[in-house]
């Protein structure tokens, strides 16, 4: 439980937001270590690809990669993926121009002369950059496809990258998964992206892709080219074990010198709340603390943390928007799937259609139409289908939410 140690005022160190980072980063050390090595290659033969639930930080765990490149020598460029990024080839080419100009804008290519205006005779000297105008003026000027101006834009940057010594880019790219080909409209985004990078890359051109996204990625990825499989070290991020969670929050709390001291019992609390799922983490302690802090502003002591409350407001903040998109009879399916025991990891059709749960239905359902529903409910983002055939929940700690409106 929680001791008043003093009174000053404290400032709530845990973040909750999306993409936040943390006030202590726990775990991830094997994920580092792993970019640590992909920064190290002389010739790309791998491109990383971070993956996992919402929730599961992998946002945060790309920014704190960024400085590791920069320090190794390599310039790094990127954001995130929007949907509009992906509708036509030229939009991911501006997208791509756009932010290598950002890293690239200071470096001098050239000098010209030019006459002054006025009475002087006299010239003078302008320099040539690697900056929007030029790198658009060299895409434009390049006959081809757009992966062809693609490419000569991307050869010619590292012609000058290797002049001042830098080893290399990252181009990283969060929310990745919205990448897509549109077939019907021949544009071909996606496959325009693996192509270009895989073709330089073949060419020793030290620029590496780093892509985040949920794990509909991966598949995504594979489907356009089948070389991608080759091309790409994925990492999946797992949530954090009970060690590394109880360091994440005994760590802010000792930083930031806070006036409450948190017992044991409390951090069960929040880990069986949480199961180490680093957004639940931030938003219970977050939640705890300010109730915390406002009861010793009012000379009270600070009580146990209030497990219903936090798993109510938790399920009111977190999951009641994504229930609301499935229908009635969506939502009897997912009752159904959240008495699996493999719920939380992965089922197939069969798993559920054999189940009690589903037997004991007055309409149970067959094989075909939880096919049917499986597909809807990964269009709307509450369910996936992995490369194997088999589905999982898209949201952290769906199958309890799921139990606790059913009463279950």
């Amino acid at each position: 439980m929680g001791e008043a140690a003093n009174k000053q005022k404290f400032a709530n160190p845990f973040r909750p937001g999306a993409g936040h980072m943390p006030p202590y980063l726990a775990g991830r050390e094997t994920e580092t270590r792993e970019f640590a090595r992909l920064l190290e290659q002389q010739i790309i033969l791998q491109n990383l690809i971070l993956t996992g639930l919402r929730g599961l930080g992998k946002t945060v765990l790309l920014e704190t990669f960024k400085p590791m490149a920069i320090r190794s020598g390599w310039l790094w460029a990127g954001t995130d993926l929007s949907e509009s990024t992906s509708i036509t080839e030229s939009n991911l080419a501006i997208r791509l121009l756009t932010d290598l100009a950002v890293v690239t804008s200071s470096i001098v290519v050239g000098t010209e002369e030019r006459n002054r205006i006025g009475f002087r005779p006299d010239t003078e000297r302008t320099r040539t950059t690697l900056d929007y105008g030029f790198l658009a003026r060299l895409f434009d000027a390049t006959p081809g496809l757009v992966a062809d101006k693609l490419k000569a834009v991307l050869e010619t940057v590292w012609s000058c990258l290797q002049q001042i010594g830098k080893r290399g880019i990252v181009f990283a790219y969060d929310e990745a998964q919205n990448l897509a080909d549109h077939a019907s409209r021949d544009q071909y985004p996606l496959s325009l992206l693996l192509d270009v990078f895989q073709s330089i890359q073949r060419k020793n051109i030290p620029f590496m892709l780093a892509l985040t996204g949920l794990p509909t990625l991966f598949p995504k990825l594979v489907e356009a080219r089948t070389y991608s499989e080759r091309m790409f070290h994925v990492i999946f991020l797992n949530p954090l074990s009970e060690k590394e969670t109880t360091e994440a929050i005994q760590k802010p709390v000792a930083d930031h010198k806070c006036p409450v001291q948190i017992h044991d019992a409390s951090i069960k609390t929040i880990w069986s709340i949480t199961h180490g799922y680093p957004y639940f983490v931030q938003y219970v302690c977050r939640e705890a603390f300010d109730l915390w802090i406002q009861n010793m502003d009012n000379g009270q002591p600070p009580t146990s943390i209030p497990a219903d409350a936090l798993v109510r407001k938790l399920d009111t903040d977190f999951f009641s928007g994504r229930w609301a998109k499935a229908t009635d009879r969506q939502r009897e399916l997912l009752g159904v799937i959240a008495q699996l025991p493999n719920c939380d990891a992965e089922f197939t059709v069969q798993d559920v259609a054999e189940h009690p749960a589903n037997q004991a239905l007055t309409r149970p359902f067959s094989s075909s139409h939880i096919n049917q529903i499986l597909a809807a409910l990964s269009e709307a983002g509450l369910v996936y289908k992995n490369r194997h055939g088999k589905y999982s929940f898209a949201v952290p700690l769906l199958g309890p939410f799921i139990r606790r409106q059913s009463g279950s």
